[in-house]
Order: structure tokens, then C-alpha cells, then sequence
């Protein structure tokens, strides 16, 4: 009976195994200290974006990944935790959470949405800077505060 060679067939007819090398997504981070770094990361290799999550969220004009665009501060902490910059999960929720009480002694109310608008209305305030938005991260990740939460 002959078959068809196959790429993983030796000369000899036996067969080799093949290693296959995929792309590793990194870990995502577990800790609401290791979000918000993660995050201020992200915005530094994607920058800053007002207005929405990302640019285009209705890819009516763009074709790139919404992980490779620039993004709002809400959009870099949803996405370094679950890998989409719109899905929402746990971790995510108490990171912006930490977040918004930070900025001026937080939102009035303590529901999520009230949380995320906070942030976001900082967030899209004229003139931020990605710089700016880096440094919040950051000063509220390494906050003693935090680690005392």
C-alpha cells in the first residue's frame, strides 16, 4: 500500500516528530499592583487614546487588532488581563476600582460604572499625555495605600 509522503517522513519511511513553536501570549498579571504596572507598560508601547477604548472600535476604517492600538487607561487594564481591551473580568473591575478612588478622591459612587466613568473623564480630560497617564499607574501600583488593600 502506497501512501502519500508526508514532510515529517524520513528516507527511510519512518516517520519524525516535529516541534512546533507557537507564539506564547505573556502571563497575565494576578495581582491589582502587577495590572496597573502592566498597564502603564502597555500605554507606553501603544500610547494614549481619548475619546473611546481604542480608535475605530467599530473597525469601520482600520484593520489592525484593537491589542495593537493606541488605548484609553480602562482599555490597558482590561486588556493586559484578559488579552481584549473590551472584555471585562474580576481583576480588572478592583484595578480600575484602586484607580479611581486614587484621582481625586474618587467617584461619588462606588459602582463600576460610576468607577470607569471617573477614570474615564480623567482620562479624556484635553492635553493628557500619555507621560501623565504612565505616572498615575504607576505612583498608585507602588502606592503604600495599595499594598496595604
Amino acid at each position: 500500500m502506497n501512501r502519500k509522503p508526508s514532510p515529517t517522513d524520513l528516507l527511510h519511511g519512518s516517520r519524525r516528530t516535529v516541534l512546533v513553536a507557537l507564539p506564547v501570549r505573556p502571563a497575565a498579571p494576578t495581582t491589582v499592583e502587577g495590572t496597573l504596572l502592566a498597564a502603564a507598560r502597555l500605554l507606553q508601547k501603544r500610547g494614549l487614546w481619548q475619546g473611546d477604548y481604542v480608535p475605530d472600535a467599530l473597525d469601520r476604517e482600520m484593520c489592525i487588532p484593537h491589542t495593537l492600538r493606541p488605548m484609553s487607561v480602562l482599555a490597558a487594564i482590561k486588556c493586559v488581563v484578559s488579552g481584549n481591551p473590551h472584555r471585562d473580568s474580576l481583576l480588572a473591575d478592583n484595578a480600575i476600582g484602586v484607580l479611581a478612588v486614587a484621582i481625586d478622591d474618587g467617584p461619588y459612587y462606588g459602582d463600576i460604572f460610576s468607577l470607569e466613568a471617573h477614570v474615564e473623564k480623567w482620562n479624556d480630560e484635553p492635553g493628557r499625555t500619555v507621560d501623565e497617564a504612565v505616572a498615575l499607574l504607576e505612583r498608585v501600583a507602588t502606592s503604600p495605600a495599595e499594598r496595604a488593600a
